[in-house]
């Protein structure tokens, strides 16, 4: 081995140890006060901008009114999607899914007993999030991690398999990105459809990587038989879907996206108030009761949420983020590069950090380069590519009070970057 080789082998064994011990959390949460009040100092005596500052104490303000707005959003959610799951799991929907996948994660997570819940809840949060029924998505992933909690043997850090479910949660194939179409419809694109394969090679990209990021530390058998025949299955039935999906026009793809999401999220309720119907469970008192859990759930997520958005809204009013796109973009073009994709960077910057702060960006640079410009395409395909990072971090360790979270942040931003690369080099294929 050279002497280069080794020390960046060394390197990365030193973010991977210290993310292990949970200081990389606390270190970059502080980072983003740190940054932003030495970019608030430039913007003031550097700049002349005299409002930098009331502008950041606003965002401190907008921001923890914000987290709050959020979990009360997320306790009607909640207390529904855990409603109806508490009979999807009385009466053994989630006990049928487990076993499903019990070949599967009794590799990939082996201190997860077999048929235990938490693979059944796993198993829904990922085809809600494959299908983009992210309010289906969210109580799904909550109750998994909640399972998944159950049988952590320390409770304040992430286990191996947490941590494999969160990277896999935050860079999830997602199969109709709906809202995505939408939002390009809405700003008069011609085909608002065509981002769509665009995305789906990103975002698997996204998962890929992660899982075999989270693999390499966790020294998980990838190439084990069991695991290969699952991943072939999944890339098999990927591929299908992509033909079928292709044959359609873009009209017809953007109703079928509408309507499948709606038929999907009905028939799951159904199938569960039928089941519960059937094993002659009390469905209403089972609601009820996930209901409960539902609401103490959100509220329990407040803290956190106002921890990890009011730093980065202070982070984004300070001016920050500019300074971080000029010196990109001054890199970029140092180098010779073709600095299209830079406009666009504003998207996979915030992504991580905001999902409403990167969908912001998003119809930004969509409004002023033009919808059906390359960096409006580029756009829309990173912010489809992957999940926020930094938001779901909070949320899902927050919700079972974990506060050491090891390795999950490196993992999970590796994703995202492999994310964001992908999407660049697509859409120059694609687009360019």
């Amino acid at each position: 081995m050279n002497p280069c080789s080794k020390v960046s082998y060394n390197k990365i064994i030193f973010v991977l140890k210290a993310a292990n011990e949970g200081y990389v959390l606390n270190h970059i949460w502080a980072a983003f006060f740190i940054l932003a009040m030495m970019s608030g100092v430039y913007q003031f005596f550097g700049l002349g901008q005299t409002d930098v500052f009331e502008l950041m104490v606003k965002a401190t303000f907008d921001m923890a009114k914000l987290s709050v707005e959020i979990a009360i959003g997320l306790v009607g959610i909640l207390s529904l999607w855990l409603g109806f799951f508490k009979i999807a799991e009385k009466s053994h929907l989630v006990r049928l899914l487990s076993r499903f996948l019990t070949p599967l994660f009794s590799r990939l997570m082996p201190e997860v007993p077999k048929d235990h819940p938490a693979l059944g809840s796993i198993t829904m949060n990922m085809a809600a999030n494959m299908l983009g029924l992210d309010n289906a998505a969210t109580p799904m992933g909550l109750k998994a991690m909640k399972d998944l909690q159950d049988v952590n043997p320390d409770k304040k850090t992430a286990s191996n398999a947490q941590i494999l479910f969160l990277v896999l949660n935050t860079s999830s194939v997602t199969l109709l990105p709906v809202t995505i179409f939408m939002y390009r419809a809405q700003l008069g694109a011609a085909e608002p459809a065509d981002v769509f394969l665009p995305i789906l090679l990103a975002t698997t990209a996204s998962t890929l990587i992660g899982l075999m990021a989270v693999a390499w530390v966790q020294k998980l058998p990838l190439f084990n038989a069991v695991v290969l025949a699952y991943l072939g299955g999944f890339v098999a039935l990927m591929s299908g879907f992509v033909l079928w999906l292709t044959s359609l026009q873009a009209d017809q793809l953007s109703q079928y996206s509408q309507w499948a999401a709606s038929m999907v999220l009905l028939t799951i309720i159904g199938t569960f108030l039928v089941a519960g119907i059937i094993k002659k469970l009390p469905v209403y008192e089972l609601f009820v009761e996930g209901a409960k859990e539902g609401f103490e759930t959100g509220v329990r997520l407040i803290p956190y949420l106002v921890a990890m958005l009011v730093a980065i809204g202070v982070f984004r009013a300070s001016g920050a983020m500019d300074i971080l796109l000029a010196g990109v973009g001054a890199l970029v073009a140092l180098l010779g590069l073709n600095t299209l994709f830079v406009d666009a960077l504003p998207v996979a910057f915030m992504k991580p950090l905001s999902g409403s702060g990167a969908r912001a960006m998003m119809l930004e640079v969509m409004n002023h380069h033009g919808v059906d410009s390359f960096q409006g395409r580029l756009a829309s395909v990173m912010q489809g590519s992957t999940e926020t990072t930094f938001y779901v971090l909070a949320v899902y360790f927050g919700s079972v009070g974990i506060v050491r979270i090891r390795h999950a942040l490196v993992c999970g931003l590796i994703a995202d970057g492999a994310g964001i690369t992908a999407a660049i080099g697509i859409c120059y294929w694609f687009f360019g």
